[in-house]
């Protein structure tokens, strides 16, 4: 069993309520318990209109098949989320601006958010602590960073930011890795494609190669100056002395010592936790974390990242996913400071096994305060079976019938298990398309999180939750956004907690997660049949920790730094 000592998040070690005993099932009180985990396709609806391409010619090169991504903001402050999703091949990158009736509108030109690459994910921060979210466009070739100047319109500032990787990039995300209030950039690559190798499937067809074809390549880390430009330090740092195959990104504080760490999912590879010194340099601790492989010491071919706590014991846990014929991995940090995967108890090992996963996330779907999980689905190896065609008809034409898988969702329990929700009416399951992106976001402004899909040589898809309580009536709920004044931007790598009907909930404030996808780092608490919330209590990223006062459920509340009470949790609560 891979077992390791966790020095991740831990709200014991750090002054919080790990041990608080009104956490346990029994001493939470009865909480509501969602009927239908509901989601209804409201892409056509509202005029999101996006097709990607890849530009698929029966060639079988890699990229066709990995992208893409995409991000959900609020890119002129208005108060509702915006949309962008990346393009691959000869098709374009779009904008899409909500208006005040819900619909969308393509924005890219008026916008200048125009990317000229072979895109595939994004990355959102605010590199220059002006207010508003800049985005960063990994690429196959040269990335892309666009400052939002805030007015509506973007800027590409990659050359005189000193953006300069010219690798094919996936996964990448903003988080102040030296503590001086800039947020920094993370760029996880993953392999050189410059072979000619042609492979096959077991039945002799033509098919993608895997990642083991390729040499890996070193992901990249860029210092932000404070002055509108950024310095590499991929060697100095550590960072680039290991190849590796990176997709997904996750930047948090894993180890409890205030400074963001950097876990990455490798694909056929052990997984990567880069643990931060502190001196902008970097030791890799994946293997004595516990995350670098699965429970049977093998490495998977990880993709997408999702990050929350499972089990609501105060941790946070990791989710991963990974191709067909493994599983997707669920590994639990626990109060003995232990990491383990938990995949086979939690019932999230065998229903995952015949697909492929990509993004993923874990959110609270039903408002019964823990976090239900949805993941994108869509092979990148033909299905057994498909009739075999030759180089000049396997086309786009062709692509989402070899490679299409329904995507999955799954609603926490509450016991420690998660079931199957796919059949409660869930439209999110319904297409077989070749998914990849994935994020959750409130689009519609009601409460609770609407999901947005990415495919590959597809339309993009936006879904609108739904879901109720047995009395069919909505549940409570709370969103937050934390704020650090003197930065003027949302405080990346804090940590929110809530004490409902007796119970603490926390939720991270990031906005990179999933596969390829960044997102608005409000946070969001489903509270059940609770009318609000009898504390808050932010960690900031530096570790001063501030109580809130009590809120009422079904608002979203804008909390800054320095307007609470500076104080450590109770005794009684720790």
């Amino acid at each position: 069993m891979s077992v390791a000592l966790l020095l991740a998040f831990s709200v014991t070690a750090n002054n919080s309520l790990a041990s608080d005993q009104t956490n346990s099932p029994s001493a939470a009180g009865a909480l509501v318990t969602s009927q239908n985990l509901t989601f209804v396709d409201i892409t056509t609806q509202v005029g999101l209109d996006f097709q990607h391409t890849s530009d698929v010619r029966g060639e079988y090169q890699l990229p066709e098949i990995m992208g893409s991504g995409a991000a959900l903001f609020d890119y002129d402050n208005d108060g509702d989320l915006d949309i962008y999703l990346v393009n691959s091949g000869d098709g374009k990158s779009r904008l899409f601006k909500q208006r005040q009736d819900g619909s969308f509108a393509d924005a890219t030109e008026q916008s200048g958010l125009i990317h000229p690459g072979y895109g595939m994910g994004t990355a959102l921060g605010d590199i220059d602590n002006d207010g508003d979210l800049d985005i960063f466009v990994t690429s196959v070739g040269t990335d892309h960073l666009y400052r939002n100047d805030g007015d509506g319109t973007f800027t590409d500032v990659t050359t005189s930011a000193g953006i300069d990787g010219s690798y094919w990039s996936s996964s990448a995300a903003f988080c102040d890795i030296d503590g001086d209030g800039y947020l920094d950039l993370y760029v996880a690559t993953y392999v050189a494609t410059d072979t000619n190798e042609t492979c096959t499937n077991n039945v002799g067809e033509p098919d993608y190669c895997p990642p083991s074809t390729y040499r890996g390549v070193a992901d990249q880390l860029f210092l932000n100056n404070g002055d509108g430009t950024f310095k590499n330090i991929s060697e100095t740092s550590g960072i680039s002395l290991v190849a590796n195959s990176g997709l997904g990104v996750v930047c948090i504080d894993f180890n409890g010592d205030r400074l963001s760490d950097v876990l990455v999912a490798n694909d056929g590879e052990p997984n990567h936790l880069w643990i931060n010194r502190g001196d902008n340099t970097f030791a890799e601790r994946g293997l004595s974390f516990g995350i670098s492989v699965n429970l049977f010491g093998e490495p998977e071919a990880s993709m997408g990242i999702a990050l929350g706590d499972v089990d609501g014991d105060l941790d946070l846990d990791v989710f991963m996913t990974h191709i067909d014929q493994e599983s997707n991995t669920l590994y639990l940090s626990t109060q003995a400071d232990l990491l383990i995967d938990a995949t086979i108890g939690a019932n999230l090992g065998y229903t995952s096994v015949p697909f492929t996963g990509f993004g993923t996330v874990l959110f609270d779907a039903d408002h019964d305060r823990d976090l239900d999980l949805a993941i994108a689905n869509g092979r990148v190896r033909k299905a057994p079976g498909r009739k075999k065609l030759s180089r000049a008809k396997e086309g786009a034409g062709e692509f989402t019938s070899s490679y299409g898988e329904r995507n999955l969702m799954m609603e926490n329990t509450g016991t420690g298990e998660y079931r199957n929700a796919c059949a409660d009416s869930n439209a999110f399951c319904d297409p077989v398309e070749v998914s990849r992106g994935l994020l959750a976001g409130d689009i519609d402004r009601d409460g609770d999180l609407d999901l947005l899909v990415t495919n590959s040589n597809g339309p993009a898809r936006l879904y609108r939750n739904q879901a109720t309580d047995r009395s069919g009536e909505k549940t409570a709920w709370l969103q937050i956004r934390a704020i650090d004044p003197d930065l003027n931007r949302d405080a990346i790598g804090a940590f929110v907690h809530v004490k409902a009907d007796g119970r603490w909930i926390v939720r991270p404030v990031i906005h990179t997660m999933s596969y390829l996808s960044s997102t608005d780092a409000t946070v969001h608490f489903g509270l059940g049949d609770a009318r609000g919330v009898d504390a808050v209590v932010v960690v900031w990223p530096d570790g001063v920790q501030e109580r809130f006062p009590s809120m009422s459920a079904n608002q979203l509340v804008v909390i800054r730094k320095g307007q609470g009470m500076v104080e450590a949790f109770s005794e009684h609560e720790r």
